[in-house]
């Protein structure tokens, strides 16, 4: 079979023929020479097998363009919904992540007062210690103070009373 530029070189040939031949038509429309009118017959013949050709590849390379553009728009339609997936994949995470920040934050706002009222109870629990040891010392000199005192007082009293007890034996 011949390439498709060889059959546009053989029909622009039949062509120049045909212009050439000077085929002369008289006046009641009849052709002058059968040869020549054989060579337009020809000419057409070939001329409406390449329009044929011509049309019938026009329609092979529309199939085609066709066939690439339904596979563009399958293709095209296939990546959407795949982005929407990822899209709804996302999402969820997203929210949740946001979420978790937000009350992090609300913690973290909350830990703060927390923290210095911790700090400030933690200052007076140390102070309060620290006065219930210095009580508990106080304390622990005056019970000694006192133990002292009832010891001195008790022999105070003893020799009191062995001095009136030799007092009174003294009057017997």
């Amino acid at each position: 079979m011949a390439t498709p530029k060889q059959l546009w070189e053989q029909q622009q040939l039949q062509m120049q023929r045909v212009k050439n031949s000077g085929a002369i038509v008289s006046y009641n429309g009849s052709p002058v020479d059968d040869k020549e009118e054989e060579m337009s017959r020809s000419a057409l013949a070939i001329f409406r097998v390449k329009e044929e050709e011509i049309e019938r590849k026009k329609m092979e390379v529309r199939d085609k363009v066709q066939a690439q553009l339904g596979r563009a728009e399958e293709a095209s339609r296939r990546l959407a919904e795949i982005r929407e997936e990822l899209e709804a994949l996302t999402d969820p995470m997203r929210k949740e992540v946001a979420n978790i920040r937000k009350r992090i934050d609300i913690v973290n706002k909350d830990l703060k007062p927390l923290g210095q009222s911790c700090q400030r109870k933690e200052k007076e629990y140390k102070e309060a210690v620290e006065a219930l040891n210095e009580k508990n010392r106080e304390k622990a000199q005056l019970l000694s103070r006192l133990m002292e005192l009832v010891g001195e007082s008790e022999k105070m009293r003893m020799k009191k009373l062995e001095e009136l007890n030799k007092h009174v034996e003294t009057l017997r």
